[in-house]
């Protein structure tokens, strides 16, 4: 098996790994995410999916697909769970931003801006989260964002091609996420004092 699809399944195996504690968290009470964001991340991964493998991405893509339906699984259970239901007007424009994503790849056929409108858009649709876990820190886990850090970098080994629209988004998440980890720790340690 060429190196390419062993790191898309890796990266597979990992999403499930780092979502399914996560999962099992929100069901606890445990970890209470805020279910715009969720909703927010679960749009704009099913469209950059779609970008990816029309730009090439091939195996790399797959992760990115199974990530999205997660990610959608995620957002419905954190509603049914009332986890945090606080939805700002700027909660909304990130979503009215991550849907016009969809109408620019059409009338410009090309793919890349549609991934460099929905990686902003999904880099801002962590603000919500940010601000809740600023406040909170024990309501994110840090092995969640590290197994996340790990994903995204095998998503970046599987490419078939590398370009912004294939790139763009794993890495621009990979490197969220171990900000997410730094932030979570120091604000722990600031509350422990």
């Amino acid at each position: 098996m060429p190196y390419r699809e062993i790191a898309s399944l890796l990266a597979i195996v990992l999403t499930f790994v780092a979502f399914y504690p996560y999962i099992c968290a929100i069901r606890t009470g445990a970890v209470r995410p805020h279910i715009f964001s969720w909703y927010i991340w679960a749009v704009t991964t099913f469209i950059v999916f779609f970008a990816q493998l029309k730009g090439g991405a091939g195996v790399g893509a797959w992760p990115i697909g199974v990530s999205a339906l997660v990610t959608l699984f995620i957002a419905v259970l954190a509603y049914r769970r009332r986890a945090d239901v606080s939805i700002t007007r700027l909660d909304w424009l990130f979503f009215v931003m991550a849907l016009s994503s969809l109408p620019l790849w059409f009338w410009t056929e090309d793919p890349r801006w549609a991934v460099v409108i929905l990686t902003t858009v999904d880099l801002l649709g962590f603000a919500p989260t940010v601000r809740k876990a600023y406040a909170d820190p024990y309501s994110e886990s840090i092995v969640f964002f590290g197994l996340f850090t790990g994903r995204n970098l095998c998503v970046i080994l599987a490419l078939e091609h590398y370009s912004v629209t294939t790139a763009m988004f794993p890495v621009a998440i990979g490197t969220v996420c171990v900000l997410m980890m730094v932030m979570l720790a120091l604000r722990r340690r600031q509350l422990l004092r």
